[in-house]
């Protein structure tokens, strides 16, 4: 809120509304008049923000829609230009803890489906029991940045021509057979980064970060903030390059903003949150 400086009177983007925690804010500092247009493609967020956000009725319009798909949600809600925009990517707390049997948590033994949006034709299943091997190594590597992706790709493969990969619980249990002991990390459980790989992959998440890093600027007016929070390496490069590179952005965050000491006591999942934050040139 310090770098997006919400204030009255203006148009204000949360391109991930989640629980609305976010939209709330911005609502509370901007009043009594500003407004927020936010988006969110998660049906389940969607229904829980609802009740949060009742108390704003009249200055929020919630579009169902995916950032990257910030265009033409603005043209609905008949918006030309906006003051500040932020987002906040990756999985939320509500994907974890009520992910309604989608599998986005290794710690449950769920169906492997990890799409945020119903609607979206392509699961975890799909992928699993779809790609080749050197495709599903590549998933694991480059979304994921697993080491031991080939030995794992190999293992599901070997897997899926026996039985169909379903659950959460099938895919731990591969995991863990296929990682040698001694290359199972220290900090994380050793099915961690090919869970993410595999959501990566299914939502399209590092092509919609792009995007909406090259498209929201032309909707930004002079001086507008451009906040984005990251949670892993792969997003913060990108964040930081397509900032650096635009020239139509002033960086106003050499280095990225972390939580403070104090934030990941009271909320440990904030601990590898990392803010990025632009401004529109004049």
């Amino acid at each position: 809120m310090h770098f997006l400086k919400p204030e009255a009177g203006r148009i204000y983007v949360d391109g991930t509304l989640g629980l609305g925690g976010h939209s709330a804010e911005i609502l509370s500092r901007s009043a009594p008049d500003g407004k927020v247009v936010a988006f969110e493609w998660d049906e389940n967020a969607l229904r829980c923000s609802a009740e949060r956000l009742q108390q704003f009725a009249g200055r929020i319009t919630i579009i169902r829609r995916n950032f990257a798909e910030l265009a033409v949600g603005l043209e609905e809600a008949g918006v030309r230009e906006i003051d500040g925009l932020l987002i906040d990517i990756g999985l939320s707390s509500l994907q974890l803890d009520m992910g309604g049997d989608r599998g986005f948590s290794f710690q449950r033994d769920e169906t492997l489906d990890m799409r945020m949006d119903g609607r979206n034709p392509t699961s975890a299943q799909a992928i699993l029991a779809t790609c080749s091997e050197q495709e599903l190594a590549d998933i694991f590597f480059y979304y994921g940045e697993e080491r031991q992706a080939r030995p794992i790709a190999a293992a599901i493969v070997n897997f899926r021509e026996k039985e169909r990969i379903c659950s959460t619980k099938q895919l731990v249990s591969i995991i863990v057979k296929a990682v040698p002991k001694r290359f199972h990390p220290k900090r994380i459980h050793v099915a961690t980064k090919v869970f993410q790989a595999l959501r990566i992959a299914v939502n399209t998440e590092l092509e919609n970060l792009a995007r909406i890093l090259d498209d929201a600027v032309a909707f930004l007016k002079p001086g507008a903030r451009f906040c984005v929070i990251s949670f892993h390496s792969l997003e913060d490069r990108i964040v930081k390059r397509k900032f650096k590179n635009n020239e139509m952005l002033e960086v106003l965050t050499g280095k990225p903003i972390i939580p403070s000491s104090a934030e990941t006591v009271l909320n440990a999942r904030s601990r590898s949150a990392r803010l990025r934050v632009a401004q529109k040139r004049n």
